[in-house]
């Protein structure tokens, strides 16, 4: 099902969504800013009170996995969008982070004395 998925698809999909129904000037770096914090924050919110253990087993309950699954699918959903009006390669820009973080935080046996 995900196999013929890809960023790119995925945010001309977006794209086409917002055109179709007159969204673009809607969809400003600050507003698509705000709206990927509250929807992180809804997907907080599904957490908020759980211990550890009960977090780890979220995905249990069909009806709180539907709800993680949406909010992640929002987070994701705004996440391109800000990227596409942006002008930002997702893929590339965390590859650049996880080499930076390489950097900055060594793994132990790769630390220099």
């Amino acid at each position: 099902m995900t196999d013929d998925l890809d960023l790119a698809k995925l945010q001309r999909r977006l794209a086409e969504f917002a055109a179709a129904r007159n969204w673009q000037p809607y969809h400003t770096p600050k507003n698509l800013v705000a709206a990927l914090s509250v929807e992180a924050s809804e997907l907080v919110e599904i957490f908020q009170w759980l211990t550890p253990e009960e977090s780890s087993r979220v995905m249990d309950d069909p009806d709180t996995a539907h709800r993680v699954t949406d909010e992640v699918a929002d987070v994701l959903a705004y996440l391109l969008q800000l990227c596409e009006v942006l002008g930002i390669d997702p893929l590339a820009a965390l590859d650049a982070k996880i080499d930076r973080n390489e950097r900055r935080f060594p793994a132990a046996g790769e630390r220099e004395e």
